[in-house]
């Protein structure tokens, strides 16, 4: 028996389902053409708070370029609560930037099959989240319809939805999302809803595509009949109306008559539409005065003595829980981590591990009837030793606890909890 031919054993690709979360700069060419220096600062530091959250809902980073950023979740309730912390950590940092210095995520994510190579992923599981992430508003999030079906019963959070989305080089639309808004985080950047042909009207085109080609010749013959009958209706037409001038005026009086009519009638709809938008910006103004007002009336409460009003603390006692998240140090990059503290009585009280072997980080600290608050944090050690001191002030309203200050070393540090 002659030998066969030696052929390669190609091995079998492995496949898997995964939670992908795509996330992207908004108008990063712009920002970089204006000041290269400054947006390579504050991206660097927008990407480690977004790497300390992912790695805080035990996702993985697998792709990075240039200002894009691809990562991988087991879970995908653990993947939209990472993307919605994301974004109300960055926003939180973007306030204190100018607007056209602000540097804004637009994140997609999606549930679906993907390639693995190495610890990189592909496939269109991959795919479809980055064009969820293209259709997203800067600071807003996208998410597919297999992720929404997931999710919509265990989060706290508002949705629009934009209907079934034709992406490019996707052959199948999908069901798209945007989330509107999140318990505790606020309103969130929605995308508009984006109408495309649907299936019938792109088959029913392709088919009047083929049918004219199908008919060969004789198609080809008429469609030149056609085109010819027209040319000698448009030449009979023009030599009428050169003919008769006084009916041209007549047409164009008509017509400017007409377009005055319409404008008639627009006119009054644009202004009730100018008052009620006067209106509104009177509103929101009485109410941002109003919310400027509330500070001042309580030192002034605080500085008479008087009882705080029946009910202030109606909703305050609870446990609170979300992201401490640390600025960047000499030693250490800025970092996010979750933990939680109880508040009762006018008290706060919270105690979690510490990064290090027997260190327990510790909180405690003062809520007046009013809501505000005052921490004091330390980090343990088993023998007693305190260091790693920091103070912090905020404020508890509507179940939301945010509070910021420093260590005594300067770091900077942040709280931005919800009331389970």
């Amino acid at each position: 028996m002659a030998d066969e031919p030696d052929s390669p054993i190609t091995p079998s690709l492995e496949r898997r389902v995964a939670t992908i979360l795509s996330a992207d700069v908004a108008e990063y060419s712009r920002l970089m053409a204006e000041d290269e220096e400054q947006t390579l600062r504050t991206f660097r530091a927008h990407k480690q708070v977004f790497e300390s959250l992912v790695a805080l809902h035990r996702g993985r980073i697998f792709n990075t370029a240039g200002d894009a950023i691809l990562a991988e979740f087991s879970s995908v309730v653990e993947a939209v609560r990472c993307a919605t912390e994301i974004q109300a950590a960055l926003r939180t940092r973007n306030d204190q930037l100018p607007a056209a210095r602000q540097v804004r995520f637009r994140i997609g994510v999606n549930l679906g099959d993907v390639l693995v190579q190495h610890t990189d992923l592909l496939g269109d599981g991959v795919n479809v989240a980055a064009r969820l992430q293209a259709v997203a508003e800067p600071g807003g999030i996208c998410i597919s319809g297999s992720v929404y079906d997931q999710i919509r019963n265990k989060l706290s959070l508002s949705f629009t939805s934009l209907g079934e989305q034709f992406f490019k080089n996707i052959p199948q639309p999908v069901r798209t999302f945007s989330i509107s808004a999140a318990e505790g985080l606020g309103a969130l950047p929605t995308s508009k809803v984006r109408r495309r042909p649907n299936g019938a009207l792109r088959w029913a085109a392709v088919a009047a595509v083929a049918l004219a080609l199908g008919g060969g010749y004789w198609a080809y013959s008429q469609k030149q009949q056609e085109l010819a009958e027209q040319a000698r209706m448009v030449a009979e037409a023009a030599k009428q109306e050169a003919a008769r001038p006084e009916e041209k005026l007549i047409a164009a009086k008509q017509a400017a008559e007409e377009a005055q009519r319409r404008a008639d009638v627009a006119r009054p709809q644009e202004e009730a539409e100018r008052k009620r938008a006067q209106a509104g910006a009177a509103d929101e103004q009485l109410k941002r005065e109003e919310a400027a007002r509330q500070p001042v009336a309580r030192a002034q409460q605080r500085a008479s003595g008087a009882p705080a009003p029946p009910g202030a603390a109606d909703g305050i006692d609870g446990v609170y829980s979300g992201p401490v998240c640390y600025g960047p140090s000499p030693n250490d990059p800025a970092r996010c981590y979750r933990a939680e503290a109880t508040v009762r009585e006018g008290k706060i009280v919270g105690e979690w591990r510490g990064r290090d072997p027997g260190v327990t980080v510790k909180l405690a600290g003062e809520v007046s009837a009013i809501g505000e608050v005052r921490i004091e944090m330390h980090a343990e050690r088993v023998d007693g030793n305190q260091f790693a001191r920091a103070n912090l002030s905020g404020t508890i309203q509507n179940g939301h606890l945010d509070a910021g200050g420093f260590f005594f070393s300067g770091r900077t540090m942040s709280l931005n909890w919800q009331r389970n």
